[in-house]
C-alpha cells in the first residue's frame, strides 16, 4: 500500500495541520510506503513573495521532521523537485470537465473570501489529482474540507482509465472522524486563510494569545456552560486523556468555572505536548543545508516512481 499526502508551505503550521495531516502521516508511515510532499507549486496560487515561499518551505520541513516524520520510512520531498507532476496535471486537464471544477467548494469559498480568481486556483484540484495519481497512491489522508478534491481525483482517474486503459490507481480517502476538522479561534475550520489558527511552534506568548482569543459565548463565571458547543472544549479534547475530558466537562456543567480557566488549561496542554518537538526542531535548524540535501535525495526517489507511471501515461495518450 502506498500512502501520500501533501501540505502547502503557506506559513507556520497550526493545530489543524497537525491533527488533520501531520500526526496521521507519522502514524501511517509504519503501515505502508509513505510519500509526503511540500506543495510549493500549490502555494503559488496566492502569489507569495519568493523569499517568503523559500523560508516557508524550510520551516515546513523542520516542522514535519520535528513532529516525527522519519526520512528512512517516508519519501519526504518538495513538489517542485518532481516537475513530472506538471506534465501529468496538463494531461489530466485535457480530460477534466469544466463543470467538475466549477463545482469545487474550495474555489467558490476562496472567491467569497476575496481571493483573486486566477487559473491556478481554479485548476488546483487537477494539480492535486496529479500529485496523488503520479505516485500510484492507494490511500490519501485528508481533512473533510479536502474530501471533494479527493473525489475529483477519483473521477479524473476513472475517466482517464475509461478512455485510455486501466493505468491510473484510483485512491481512497483516509479521514479520521474524531479529528477531521479542528475548529479555529473563531469557530470556523482552522485555516491560515481565515487567520484563526493556533500555531504549533510559535513562542509561548504567541500561542497563549491565540488560545485566549478563542471565541466563546457571553456566559459569566458562575453560570453553567455547554461543553459540546464550546470551541475551547473541542480543542482541549484533542490533547486530554478521557479522565481529563470528563473533569473538564464537569467543570463546565457545574458552574463557577470561567472560559478563562478553560483557556489556560488548554494552553498548558498545547505547550507541554509540543515541548519535545520544539527541542528537536532547534537541533534541525542548526543545519538547514544538510536537511535540504536530504529532501533533494528523497525527491530523486519520488522521481523514479513518477517516471514509472508517466511513461505509461505518455504511451497511452500517444505522445511517447
Amino acid at each position: 500500500m502506498r500512502i501520500l499526502t501533501g501540505i502547502q508551505p503557506s506559513g507556520t503550521p497550526h493545530l489543524g495541520n497537525y491533527f488533520g495531516a501531520m500526526r496521521q502521516v507519522c502514524a501511517l508511515q509504519d503501515k505502508g510506503e509513505s510519500f509526503l510532499f511540500i506543495a510549493d507549486y500549490h502555494a503559488l496560487t496566492v502569489s507569495p513573495k519568493p523569499e517568503t515561499l523559500r523560508q516557508n518551505v524550510i520551516n515546513l520541513a523542520l516542522d514535519f521532521i520535528s513532529c516525527g516524520v522519519d526520512l528512512d520510512k517516508t519519501v519526504f520531498f518538495r513538489q517542485s523537485e518532481v516537475p513530472e507532476v506538471c506534465e501529468l496535471s496538463w494531461i489530466l486537464g485535457t480530460v477534466a470537465p469544466m463543470g467538475l471544477l466549477e463545482r469545487a467548494h474550495s474555489y467558490k469559498d476562496k472567491l467569497a473570501k476575496g481571493f483573486s480568481a486566477n487559473v491556478g486556483l481554479f485548476t488546483y484540484p487537477v494539480l492535486m489529482a496529479a500529485d496523488i495519481l503520479l505516485y500510484q497512491s492507494n490511500l490519501v489522508p485528508v481533512g473533510k474540507d479536502q474530501k471533494q478534491h479527493l473525489e475529483i481525483t477519483r473521477d479524473l482517474a476513472i475517466k482517464f482509465n475509461n478512455e485510455y486503459g486501466d493505468i491510473l490507481t484510483v485512491p481512497e480517502a483516509y479521514i479520521p472522524e474524531e479529528v477531521a476538522i479542528v475548529p479555529g479561534t473563531d469557530g470556523q475550520k482552522m485555516s491560515k486563510s481565515y487567520g484563526n489558527v493556533i500555531p504549533i511552534f510559535g513562542t509561548e506568548k504567541e500561542i497563549k494569545k491565540a488560545v485566549m482569543n478563542i471565541v466563546t459565548d457571553c456566559k459569566g463565571l458562575e453560570e453553567k456552560k455547554d461543553p459540546d458547543t464550546c470551541n475551547v472544549f473541542a480543542i482541549y479534547k484533542l490533547f486530554a486523556t478521557p479522565e481529563e475530558v470528563q473533569k473538564m466537562r464537569e467543570n463546565y456543567l457545574g458552574g463557577n468555572y470561567g472560559y478563562g480557566h478553560a483557556k489556560l488549561a488548554l494552553f498548558e496542554k498545547i505547550w507541554t505536548h509540543f515541548e519535545p518537538m520544539r527541542r528537536r526542531r532547534a537541533e534541525l535548524a542548526a543545519d538547514i543545508p544538510g536537511m535540504m540535501k536530504l529532501l533533494s535525495r528523497n525527491a530523486e526517489r519520488a522521481r523514479a516512481a513518477a517516471d514509472e507511471l508517466l511513461s505509461k501515461v505518455r504511451e497511452a495518450v500517444g505522445i511517447r
